[in-house]
């Protein structure tokens, strides 16, 4: 064999090696768990720029009954949702201690918008074979179910969520 044939083999295996952990790759994505009411979500971790305590909100009159105000985040006036009211999950209880910053970019115009959550767990790494469809009625903001030790962790879009309502 020559030289050549040798390099352009030993090429292909690599290319070859380098497309299955491109592939492998492409069928993973990383999520941030939370958790709301007695429930474990999840968002990609694509939307989320950053995670805050929860301080002082201002409230917004006339606002959607899903924002619970607003803050200064940096300089910029960012909406706080409350994904309960979005989602219709129970929230006899108040817990939320955090708050999950969204990438403006991600929403169509670009609005800066926050998530009450009660408390974040962690970012996991999920294989796309993993997530199985909602068990009921589609809901455009439910991107699918992801079961896990023993749990289920709902995937939500948060745009579509927003957009939703």
């Amino acid at each position: 064999m020559s030289q050549n044939t040798q390099a352009a083999s030993a090429g292909a295996t690599t290319g070859a090696a380098a497309d299955d952990t491109e592939e492998e790759s492409a069928r993973e994505v990383q999520v941030l768990e939370f958790k709301l009411g007695s429930e474990t979500y999840c968002v990609d971790i694509d939307y989320v720029s950053e995670i805050v305590d929860k301080g002082s909100l201002t409230a917004v009159p006339n606002a959607p009954h899903y924002v619970e105000g607003v803050m200064d985040l940096r300089g910029r006036t960012t909406s706080i949702v409350n994904p309960k009211s979005l989602l219709n999950v129970d929230a006899s209880e108040d817990e939320s201690k955090r708050i999950v910053i969204f990438d403006p970019g991600k929403f169509e115009d670009e609005a800066a918008i926050g998530w009450l959550v009660d408390e974040v767990y962690q970012v996991v790494r999920v294989g796309m074979d993993d997530v199985e469809e909602p068990p009921l009625e589609k809901d455009d903001a439910i991107e699918g179910v992801i079961k896990r030790d023993g749990e289920l962790v709902i995937w939500i879009s948060p745009v579509d969520a927003v957009a939703s309502n």
